[in-house]
């Protein structure tokens, strides 16, 4: 298994010291919030890009991907009824692929519910199709790229829009490129009415990545949920890619955070 962390836990942090910290501690893989970098992906030079790149190649890691896309940007959204707003977020997610890839990533979360949830006046169907439309302009920029659109399904706290892996399953479906996949996250995966084992088993062809978080929005083995049966569920499936610690409460400390996130999950991991 292949571990990682989301990397806007490091408030404050220089890239170095957050890149060294990780390495340190164990993780082989770190996933960047582009709003860390700059207020938007455009703004990062290419001489920063490759900076960021080798900083962390140098430190042992691998710039796994993106997440957090559109959060603490203006002006986008995925679901509109507005052509001019859906065009600029297509050009925007073709602008994050670019730096994804520079970067040396080769994955992207779109979770982001603040940009997705439904509109007044908007049905279901029409924002299914809005989403359609607006990602079918960045497939073949993801393609060319080798960059895979992780489509992450969120709670019913956090949107009304893809709040299930079925849901997100339905848009991969269309789209049938392997650009476009699935990914799963502990917290949102514990408002589904099914087990996260089964989601992970009934989906396990199409999840291309994995957050493991608490409920609590601790990271994992800091809250209730037992890791046991869910990373057995993954071996089970064959699941070869990243399982990346993302939390929302940083309240223990990034430090603490990270160092235990790890330490349990690779007791949990062994003893599958």
């Amino acid at each position: 298994m292949r571990f990682a962390i989301c990397q806007e836990l490091f408030e404050g942090w220089s890239w170095e010291r957050q890149c060294e910290f990780i390495a340190e501690t164990g993780y082989t893989g770190v996933e960047v919030a582009p709003f860390t970098l700059a207020a938007s992906a455009d703004k990062v030079t290419q001489a920063e890009r490759e900076h960021y790149r080798k900083t962390a190649e140098q430190a042992g890691l691998e710039i796994i991907g993106l997440h957090w896309l559109l959060a603490k940007t203006e002006g986008f959204y995925l679901t509109t009824a507005d052509a001019d707003v859906r065009k600029r977020t297509s050009e925007y997610l073709i602008e994050l692929t670019r730096l994804c890839q520079d970067l040396g990533g080769e994955l992207m979360v779109l979770g982001s519910p603040k940009q997705r949830s439904l509109l007044p006046g908007v049905s279901m169907a029409e924002a299914n199709d809005h989403a359609i439309q607006v990602l079918a302009e960045v497939v073949p920029h993801l393609e060319a790229a080798g960059v895979t659109l992780c489509l992450e399904p969120l709670s019913r706290q956090e949107t009304d829009y893809m709040i299930t892996c079925q849901q997100a399953r339905e848009l991969i479906d269309h789209f049938r490129s392997p650009a476009i996949q699935l990914h799963q996250d502990v917290k949102a995966m514990s408002d589904e009415s099914t087990s996260i084992p089964d989601l992970i088993r009934e989906f396990r062809d199409v999840t291309a990545h994995f957050h493991a978080n608490d409920v609590n929005l601790r990271g994992p083995g800091m809250g209730e949920v037992d890791f046991q049966p869910i990373f057995a569920a993954l071996k089970e499936t064959g699941y070869d890619g990243w399982v990346s610690v993302e939390v929302f409460d940083y309240s223990p400390g990034a430090e603490k955070i990270a160092v235990d996130s790890l330490e349990y999950m690779k007791g949990v991991w062994a003893n599958c």
